[in-house]
C-alpha cells in the first residue's frame, strides 16, 4: 500500500497505519521550501468518524538549514507530530470556485461533535484516495524554524568586514573606530582653537 495514496474503502473506525521513509522529491519538495538530507521516515495513524477521516502521526529526518547568524549551511534534526483532518470535497461549483487549492483549507472551527479536535488542520479530498503528500509538504514547510541557528553561541558576521566571527576575531575591533561625531568635533576644535585663526 502507497503511504502517500492510501484507498479511503480501508480506512476505518479501528484505524489504518501507514509508514515508510519518503524523498523530497516524492513531497514534492523544492530546495525554497526545505532541503532534506536522505529521507524522512513518517508513521501515520488514520481513522474515519463518520464522514472524517484524523490523520496523526511523527515525520523524522534531517533537514538542512542556513543558519541565519553566519549564512552557513547545518543538518538540523527534524521531529515533529502532525494532527489533520480530511473531509469529502463538496460538490457545489460555488465552493470550488472560491478555493485556490480545493485539496486544502484551515479549519474554521471545530467539525460537529468533536470539539476537542478543533486545532485540527483540514483538507478535503476527492475520488476514492487520500493525497498526502501536499498535506506533509505543507506541514514541513510550517514545521520550520523561522530563525535557524547553527547554535545558539554562533557570533555570526562581523557587520563591518563580513569575516565569520565563530572563527575568530576580526581586525575591525582593533581599528579606531570612526565616529560620525568625530568631524564635528575636529571642526568644533579647530574653532575655538585661537592658533588656528
Amino acid at each position: 500500500m502507497d503511504v502517500l495514496t492510501p484507498k479511503i474503502a480501508d480506512i476505518t473506525a479501528e484505524g489504518l497505519s501507514l509508514s515508510g521513509d519518503l524523498t523530497g522529491e516524492e513531497l514534492g519538495l523544492t530546495d525554497g521550501d526545505v532541503a532534506i538530507r536522505g529521507t524522512l521516515a513518517v508513521g501515520l495513524d488514520l481513522r474515519a468518524i463518520e464522514r472524517t477521516i484524523y490523520v496523526t502521526g511523527v515525520v523524522e529526518g534531517t533537514a538542512i538549514r542556513q543558519c541565519v547568524r553566519c549564512l552557513k549551511d547545518f543538518a538540523d534534526p527534524l521531529a515533529f507530530s502532525l494532527r489533520v483532518a480530511y473531509e469529502r470535497e463538496a460538490k457545489s461549483p460555488n465552493a470550488v470556485a472560491k478555493r485556490d487549492d480545493p485539496r486544502k483549507k484551515k479549519s474554521a472551527g471545530p467539525p460537529e461533535g468533536e470539539a476537542e479536535e478543533q486545532n485540527d488542520d483540514l483538507y478535503y479530498f476527492t475520488g476514492d484516495h487520500l493525497e498526502l503528500a501536499p498535506m506533509l509538504r505543507e506541514q514541513l514547510i510550517l514545521a520550520a524554524p523561522m530563525h535557524p541557528l547553527c547554535s545558539e553561541e554562533c557570533r555570526g558576521l562581523c557587520a563591518r568586514c563580513g569575516k565569520d566571527l565563530n572563527e575568530g576575531p576580526c581586525r575591525c575591533g582593533e581599528e579606531p573606530t570612526g565616529s560620525p561625531f568625530q568631524v564635528l568635533r575636529t571642526i568644533k576644535d579647530k574653532l575655538m582653537d585661537p592658533r588656528e585663526r
